[in-house]
């Protein structure tokens, strides 16, 4: 009962830092990546759809992105839809091929980029606490209806904290590394 408790924090938990890390996928590091661009929804025949699903994305150069829509027609929606983005993305096309080149982030983008990591990395330990605080709810719940002994009870909330400080450990780790590279590059 207890380690059916411990396995389920134990996943869950790897499911918020594995959200948070997919989430970092999407910012930009000033490297060219092809994460950057997946995630774009585009009007492909009157239904929002993931350019992934209508083009293929290439990294080019370290500065440069290519996407090459499956359809000629969809272009000027691709354009469209890769300018209306939040990133600050200028593309290009090329005959068949629209190409995005990455402008140079300055000093103070890389910077508010490092402070968006910074606030989604605390969003992250947020929701592996949430995961600790819902099975230390169970774990009390099984001691109330005297399912398990204090004794039980104290050592099952000491292993779902060092599980919680592994990830927690694990969010900080992914943290620091997307911001080195923020600000390395």
């Amino acid at each position: 009962m207890i380690e059916d408790l411990k396995k389920d924090a134990d996943q869950r938990m790897q499911k918020s830092v594995g959200a948070f890390s997919h989430m970092l996928t999407k910012l930009r590091t000033g490297r060219a990546q092809t994460s950057l661009l997946e995630q774009i929804m585009v009007d492909y025949y009157g239904a929002e759809t993931p350019l992934s699903q209508v083009a293929n994305i290439a990294v080019e150069d370290s500065r440069t992105l290519s996407v090459t829509p499956w359809e000629q027609s969809m272009i000027p929606g691709i354009e469209k839809a890769i300018q209306n983005c939040e990133l600050g993305l200028n593309p290009v096309t090329a005959g068949k091929v629209i190409r995005v080149p990455l402008p140079d982030l300055t000093e103070e983008r890389r910077q508010g980029l490092a402070r968006m990591v910074k606030q989604e990395a605390e969003q992250g330990k947020v929701a592996v606490r949430n995961v600790r605080r819902d099975v230390m709810g169970d774990i009390k719940t099984l001691l109330k209806e005297k399912e398990i002994s204090e004794d039980e009870e104290r050592r099952a909330e000491q292993d779902i904290q060092q599980i919680t400080d592994k990830y927690i450990h694990e969010v900080e780790k992914v943290s620091e590394q997307k911001q080195k590279e923020i600000m390395d590059f």
